[in-house]
């Protein structure tokens, strides 16, 4: 993923950033549907940006970790509003509708989304990096360890974090993505 000041580019190498008289519109997807809806935008030739984060889920006796929606049945498009067919969103698949006020759809804030995709990876996961200190209590949030709170050891160059975790009465050093962590309140 290429980043710059102005322009930020996804995997189909479709730019998110806003032309003139463009701005960034919510449109409500199907429950469960934020893919599809997503999909079926896309390929009708909208600018379509799905926030997701990572967390872990136990699902017959496994854990996983998947990419959740950040705002579950809910996604950002860019519309031209005098240029663009805004009204065929609502009658895309997966889509519920655009959220309007009054008879026009109502535009998001300048700065929310645009601050969301300079945060976000190339398969759109925000990631909210905190500033971790060694020897700070953090947070587990994915994998197997999910939710316990242990002594963060040691931070490395690449990305990885070292924490002592308080299991079965020992303290055991687990290695995760620095991504997997967060500070415990």
């Amino acid at each position: 993923m290429q980043k710059s000041k102005d322009v930020v580019r996804v995997a189909s190498d479709q730019t998110l950033v806003l032309r003139e008289h463009e701005r960034w519109y919510v449109a409500r997807s199907q429950p469960h549907r934020e893919l599809v809806a997503k999909n079926h935008l896309e390929n009708q030739g909208y600018r379509v940006f799905l926030p997701r984060y990572t967390k872990s889920r136990r699902h017959a006796r496994k854990f996983e970790t998947v990419l959740a929606p950040l705002f579950p049945r809910y996604l950002f498009l860019i519309l031209n509003l005098t240029l663009d067919r805004w009204r065929s969103v609502n009658g895309t698949f997966g889509v519920d509708r655009l959220l309007m006020r009054g008879v026009q759809p109502e535009a998001v804030p300048r700065g929310l989304v645009e601050q969301l995709v300079r945060v976000a990876q190339q398969d759109g996961a925000v990631s909210f990096s905190p500033s971790l200190k060694e020897g700070q209590a953090v947070r587990v949030t994915a994998g197997p360890f999910a939710q316990l709170v242990g002594k963060l050891e040691h931070l490395d160059d690449q990305g990885r974090v070292r924490v002592l975790l308080e299991i079965m009465g020992g303290t055991v050093p687990v290695v995760f993505p620095e991504r997997s962590v967060m500070p415990a309140e």
